[in-house]
């Protein structure tokens, strides 16, 4: 695959970003395309390795984690046809097993590259980044175009939710020939893809709505502005459809601090609430509407790590926050893989995310600062935040059924006009899953067999983080496109989806 010595004789090669100083002025992407001779020299790095473990995505060791692609894309084959100049070709295979390549190709932490062959002992494959530029070409060369079914079946089939996995259930529903409506509580379609990652990381009218736009053409019908279990009765979809599918997400935020005194004071957001209404106001109006959480002259403390943690302090340093730090109570990642953490699996260490990389250009240091719980929520007299007070975790110390221990004598207090909650999600929201009676598994994600996707009550599935409970962008796609393919074989008697 690619050039036989390519391996040997080219270097990684990624994708740059805009100058951090110039992109926080804006809502662009910071993504920066690579020069299509770069892309081709990046495929050329493909070894043939025999064994290509970035195909298959095994989950491994706790959490929703994974060695390899959970779409089992077929990498090797597009790495060679880049190398090769023959885009089409690899656009065709790279379909072939992902609907929506222009998501994962920007926001998937490309778990393909932690269990490269290469890897091993020198750098991986550039995978993601030759995957966003064969989508990104295709769309641009007129490649991808509308393709509805060639006859109808006659079945009708609700997904509930429009975020990675209800797309996919229902792209490839769809295509199988059903009737397919999409319902979505918001006032755009695409769920988690359009108001919980930021304009900067994935462009909505650039890259979302165009795919939107393809499956309307093909004829997927989107509903948006219902709530299914509150405006619509769920039991009314069962009754009226020929399979109802659950891809809600798991959109319970965790609240780890929510017995931290002073937690209800004014000023303190749940991540989504505050990305959610940024992204909205943005799209309406550019943020004339005012219609937004703003950051901008406060101190902002972000408590979580993640990749959600991550985009709320891009969207604060965006609107001019005064101070920005960001706690996790986690240790700092080693910056080399750890021996608990070998090749295949995904590589814990510490580097820079976008935001981070933007804090440290603004304010002189990353933001981030580990092994640090949150104590206390201060009010200012009149029931808004003012500070926050931490304290350091000993991971060494073990103390009162939990993993870590606090350091005494390390409180300290930190100024903070708004602080935002993004310390993950806990599972899906309750009204379609007790309308349905759907049984629940011991984490309260909707009961359903990996690779079958049937709920306990007959004709209704799930599928993505309403089902496994919250995960990343490529398996909600993978899981979605599954319960499609167990969909059509309830509704048909056999299916040809993959």
């Amino acid at each position: 695959m690619g050039k036989t010595t390519g391996f040997m004789e080219y270097e990684r090669g990624t994708a740059g970003y805009r100058d951090p100083l110039e992109r926080v002025g804006d809502w662009e992407e910071f993504v920066l395309p690579m020069a299509v001779d770069s892309l081709q020299e990046q495929g050329a790095r493909c070894m043939d390795c025999g064994i290509p473990f970035c195909h298959t995505g095994v989950p491994m060791g706790k959490g929703p984690g994974a060695s390899g692609c959970p779409l089992n894309n077929l990498i090797s084959d597009w790495n060679d046809l880049v190398y090769r100049n023959h885009w089409k070709e690899a656009l065709q295979q790279l379909h072939k097993t992902n609907n929506f390549p222009e998501f994962t190709g920007r926001v998937c932490p490309a778990p393909c590259e932690g269990s490269c062959v290469l890897g091993i002992n020198a750098d991986p494959v550039t995978i993601k980044s030759i995957e966003c530029a064969i989508v990104d070409r295709g769309f641009e060369e007129g490649w991808i175009q509308p393709e509805p079914p060639p006859k109808r079946t006659g079945r009708k089939v609700a997904v509930i939710g429009s975020g990675p996995a209800g797309l996919a259930c229902a792209a490839q529903l769809n295509r199988a020939g059903h009737h397919v409506t999409v319902y979505e509580r918001a006032d755009r379609p695409g769920g988690l893809l359009m108001y919980g990652i930021p304009n900067m990381k994935l462009d909505k009218e650039k890259v979302v709505q165009r795919r939107l736009d393809q499956m309307t053409a093909e004829g997927v019908e989107f509903v948006t502005g219902v709530e299914i279990g509150r405006d619509v009765p769920a039991t009314d979809l069962r009754d009226e459809n020929d399979a109802v599918v659950i891809c809600t997400g798991a959109t319970n935020p965790n609240d780890f601090v929510r017995n931290a005194p002073g937690r209800g004071l004014d000023g303190v957001h749940f991540a989504m609430d505050f990305l959610h209404a940024n992204t909205k106001s943005l799209l309406d109006s550019g943020h004339e509407d005012g219609n937004y959480i703003s950051a901008k002259d406060k101190h902002v403390i972000v408590l979580g790590g993640g990749d959600t943690g991550t985009d709320c302090v891009g969207t604060a340093i965006r609107h001019g926050c005064k101070t920005m730090n960001q706690f996790d109570v986690i240790p700092k990642p080693p910056p080399e893989r750890a021996p608990s953490n070998p090749w295949p699996q995904w590589p814990v260490v510490y580097k820079l995310d976008y935001g981070q990389e933007e804090g440290k250009a603004l304010f002189g240091a990353d933001p981030r600062r580990y092994d640090t719980s949150t104590v206390e929520f201060i009010d200012d007299g009149q029931g808004r935040v003012k500070a926050l007070r931490t304290i350091d975790l000993d991971w060494s110390v073990p103390s009162n059924g939990a993993p870590f221990s606090p350091k005494k004598g390390t409180e300290q207090e930190w100024p903070a006009d708004l602080v935002l909650l993004a310390m993950g999600f806990s599972g899906p929201e309750d009204p379609v899953i007790e309308q349905l009676k759907v049984e629940r598994d011991a984490r309260s994600n909707a009961q359903a067999e990996y690779g079958k996707y049937a709920t306990s009550v007959e004709n209704v599935f799930a599928a993505g983080d309403a089902r496994r409970g919250q995960s990343l962008v490529v398996w909600a796609i993978h899981e979605g496109r599954g319960a499609a393919r167990e969909v059509d074989r309830y509704l048909m008697g056999s299916t040809d989806l993959p």
